[in-house]
This record gives structure tokens, sequence and C-alpha cells, in this order.
């Protein structure tokens, strides 16, 4: 009964977007901060009561850190109807009018649903920054622009990405990987943005690792803070995003989700690698003791960022500044 109550709330904020539509703008805030909320891994089931688990903890997680924009890198929905199951994990960020970002996972598109319905879906909805470009591989590549909070100059770049999800290449199997015109894309954008900007602040947002998240974890001296209670699942094939990242100097931090026991951030080359916070409820594996989100916070003019895990419970984990709390050990 709470979730036929909940989904009609949505659609009923839903049936009054032209009427109530709001323009969302990112820009940094009076105190010259930014701060995002990152949820992963959702698995919402809209007729799971497992799943009010999730809802628990993002609507704790927003309501004590009141961000200034919400990612969710992907798995949002593990169960049909696909539609009111992903309104269900949208919920509590558009009740609160916070703008929010979706780039999809590989389990998005199993649910009945194709991940350009979905798209079609979450376009719809008030406060959303969802969208594509054109031709390229995927149905999540955008960038978002955060301004300045008196010049109204740009201020920071936060890229996001489609990471797909199993290989298509006959012998290799696993998970799929970054396509190179995804990769072009982002070489071509961050070369703009340098031109007309010099380097900008950057982040960048997917679902799935890429291959030097397990890579820099091996090396003995890489310091790293959160839970690593699992193998990485990154794609076999290596599609060189982190040696282009590396190539514009723009980036400083990657975030995504996937493996649902792993939360931890480390810097391998400069460049913050990092997970969410597992943020479903127990209808899928977890095993680390509470659900919650990554929190992220810019600080405008500065190419550093704030960082920790905000639980379910209201507890705070992992607050670390990049890059200073990553100096390698002797």
């Amino acid at each position: 009964m709470k979730n036929q109550v909940l989904l009609l709330v949505i659609l009923s904020i839903l049936s009054f977007h032209d009427v109530l539509g709001k323009k969302t703008e990112l820009v940094f805030g009076e105190d010259g901060k930014f701060k995002i909320v990152q949820f992963t891994d959702i698995h919402m089931r809209s007729r799971d009561p497992k799943s009010m688990r999730a809802i628990e903890a993002m609507n704790n997680v927003l309501d004590t850190e009141k961000p200034d924009l919400v990612v969710f890198t992907g798995d949002i929905v593990w169960g049909k109807p696909a539609d009111s199951s992903f309104l269900m994990a949208l919920q509590p960020t558009i009740e609160r009018n916070i703008p929010f970002f979706v780039t999809f996972g590989n389990h998005d598109y199993e649910q009945g649903l194709t991940k350009k319905q979905l798209l079609d879906l979450i376009k719809k909805v008030d406060c959303n920054l969802t969208n594509t470009v054109k031709g390229l591989s995927g149905e999540s590549n955008a960038v978002l622009e955060v301004k300045h909070n008196e010049t109204d100059k740009l201020a920071a770049v936060l890229y996001c990405f489609d990471s797909h999800a199993y290989s298509k290449i006959k012998g290799i199997g696993g998970y799929d990987y970054i396509k190179h015109d995804q990769i072009n894309w982002y070489l071509e954008k961050s070369q703009r943005y340098a031109d007309r900007n010099g380097l900008l602040p950057t982040l960048l947002f997917c679902h799935i690792p890429i291959p030097e998240y397990a890579q820099a974890k091996k090396k003995k001296k890489t310091v790293i803070f959160g839970n690593k209670a699992e193998g990485e699942c990154a794609p076999a094939l290596n599609s060189g995003l982190f040696s282009a990242m590396k190539q514009q100097g723009d980036v400083l931090g990657m975030f995504v989700g996937h493996d649902h026991n792993n939360d931890y951030i480390l810097n391998w080359h400069g460049i913050a690698l990092s997970y969410g916070r597992f943020t479903g409820g127990n209808t899928v594996y977890n095993d680390l003791p509470d659900n919650g989100a990554r929190v992220i916070e810019l600080t405008q003019g500065e190419r550093s960022f704030k960082s920790w895990v905000r639980l379910r419970s209201g507890d705070i984990e992992q607050k670390t500044q990049f890059p200073n709390d990553f100096v390698e050990k002797k």
C-alpha cells in the first residue's frame, strides 16, 4: 500500500511538469561551495518492501546534505514494472526540486524498457538534467557546466558517460568499455573548455569502473580510504579513457558504482578513482554495514575537492580532501 501511495505522489508531480517546469542552472553557492551527492546501485523494485531501505537512505542523505546536484550512477532499477521502479528511485530527489543526472548501468535496460525509453521517461521529470549526445555510443553522455556565483563565468565541468553493459567482442567476456567515440568527444570538449577558460576543475561520472581501479589498488604505496571488499568488475579491455584524462589534465576525480561492496577512493597518477557508497536496499547482494551515498564538495576557484560517505544512519565515513590527503606512503 505504501508503494502504491508513493507512486501516485510521483505521478502527480510529473503531471504538473508543464505548469511548474523549473529551469535548472548549476551555480556555486554564495559560500563558494558546490555539493554533489552520488547515489548508486539503488536496484529499486517498486513492489518490494526491501526497497524502502533505499528510499530511507536517500531521504536522510538529502535532508542532511542539501546538495546542489544529485548524480545517479547506474543500476537504478531491478524489477518490473521498470517505469514505476525508476520513478520511485528518483522520487526523493524530485520532491526536493534538486537538479539531477542519471548515468545508466548494465542492469537498467533488463526490466522491460530500453535505455532510450527510460531516457524519454526521465526527460519528463522536473529538475532533470539527463540527456545524451546524438550520435555517440550510449544513451547518457553529457557535460554539465557549473557557473561562478558572481561573474556567471564557467567555474567547473562535470562529464557523465554511459559505460554500457556487456562485451560484444567475440572471445572477450565480461563488461563493456567506454567507446572511442565517447573518448574523442571528451577530448574535443575538454580542449575547447581549456582554450576558452583555462584548466577548470573537472569530475567524471559513470557506472562501471575502468581497469585502472584494479591496477591502482594493487600498488602497495597507494593511499586508500574506504572499503575494498570485492574485486573490481572492470572491462577486460582498456579503451584508454584514463590516458585521455591525463593527456588533458583537467579531471580531478572519477566516480563509479557497480561493485556493491566497494566504496573506496584512491589517488592514481594525480586523479582520484572513487566508488560511490551502495545506496540500495537488500534487493541484491551487499555486505557493507549500512547503505548511503558519496558526497563530493567543490570549492570555487580551487583545483581540489572534499569527499565523504554519508550513511543512512546519518554517520560520516572517509572524510578526505583530494589531493592533500593522498600523498603516497614512503
